[in-house]
């Protein structure tokens, strides 16, 4: 079965990180986010894979090339002009010989797409659509379906007296040839908004399947962190770098100062090549990216900290985003919420 990754969009809701990298590159835990969906997927036989691009093509094939040290297969589709979601599709038309699966690029899930497939047959299904369990429907695509899993209909971010379950659009569907068919060729087409619906007013067979593992969808600052949290944390059961200490998973080439505290309770990770000045504190979950600095008595509490960045002594970091090769000035402080744009100054004392 080949895998087609739809990763065309800017990540507008993911600005200032995505400004000059495309949101399914950008690091978590030090590794580009699409190698987690690579992993599921070779740990299912899928080793074929068509991404479709749009935005900033070439950091794609310069990264991941052609997939071989991966162990994969990769393919190319590039959009010349965005196509959406269902033209995406199309446009990898030639590379669908039988059933294929489609990912958003944007999503962290554990998805047992064997289940996912073997669900999909049983019922032979035109097309299925795999689901998740949220407590909030109305900020997603709400999905109902009847004891059997087949599909009644789509409700668009749905007001709450408007909700009869909480099962939404997880990103992740499994398609027959005659579905992709009935895509137009070569214009902006939304899976979500046009293929669905009409397929269901057509009386096809579309089938939702409830996803038991974890699902996250990495659109904005918050969720990117949330990511990183919730792996660090054991929420998402994704592996994590070798261990060095108990609270503490580094890479290569790290010089730890004097006297450090890293919490017992949580987890850090330090990249390769990162130095930490003496008397520095780390609490909770804290991601430090390769080559970065954190200085004399800093303390970093629930934050991402990307490559290259340098923290200044005394610094205070909670519940934020760090972006590349920054400068934090000494004893400045980043609040819950902050994203500092990569290649940003913040000077000393400075609170933001």
């Amino acid at each position: 079965m080949v895998a087609l990754i739809l990763i065309g969009g800017a990540g507008t809701r993911l600005r200032p990180f995505t400004c000059d990298f495309p949101k399914p590159l950008l690091p978590v835990l030090n590794r580009p986010f699409l190698e987690y969906q690579f992993d599921v997927l070779k740990r299912h036989g899928v080793r074929e894979i068509v991404l479709c691009t749009a935005y900033k093509p070439g950091l794609f094939h310069r990264m991941l090339g052609d997939g071989r040290s991966r162990g994969l297969r990769l393919r190319w589709v590039h959009e010349k002009h965005p196509l959406g979601t269902g033209g995406a599709v199309k446009n990898a038309q030639a590379y669908i010989r039988g059933t294929a699966l489609v990912l958003n690029g944007d999503i962290l899930h554990t998805l047992d797409v064997s289940a996912f497939l073997r669900f999909h047959r049983r019922n032979r299904a035109d097309l299925s659509i795999a689901l998740t369990r949220v407590k909030d429907p109305t900020l997603y695509g709400l999905v109902e379906t009847d004891p059997a899993g087949r599909v009644r209909r789509f409700l668009e971010k749905p007001s709450w007296d408007e909700i009869v379950t909480n099962a939404v659009n997880a990103g992740a569907y499994l398609f027959e040839p005659s579905a992709v068919a009935r895509i137009p060729p070569g214009v902006n087409h939304s899976l979500e908004r046009s293929l669905f619906p009409h397929m269901l007013e057509d009386g096809a067979r579309l089938f939702g399947y409830v996803s038991r593992g974890y699902w996250m969808d990495i659109g904005t600052v918050e969720k990117y962190l949330q990511v990183h949290i919730d792996i660090l944390g054991g929420t998402a059961r994704l592996p994590l770098p070798p261990g060095r200490r108990p609270g503490l998973r580094t890479g290569r080439g790290v010089r730890l100062g004097r006297e450090l505290t890293f919490d017992r309770d949580g987890c850090t990770v330090l990249g390769d090549r990162v130095r930490v000045g003496d008397f520095a504190r780390f609490s909770r979950h804290v991601c430090v990216g390769p080559g970065c600095e954190i200085g004399k008595g800093a303390a970093l509490e629930d934050c991402v900290v990307l490559a290259g960045a340098r923290i200044g002594d005394g610094a205070a970091l909670k519940g934020c985003v760090v972006g590349p090769g920054s400068r934090v000035g000494h004893h400045a402080s980043l609040s819950t919420g902050s994203a500092l744009a990569g290649g940003s100054t913040l000077r000393p004392f400075s609170q933001f």
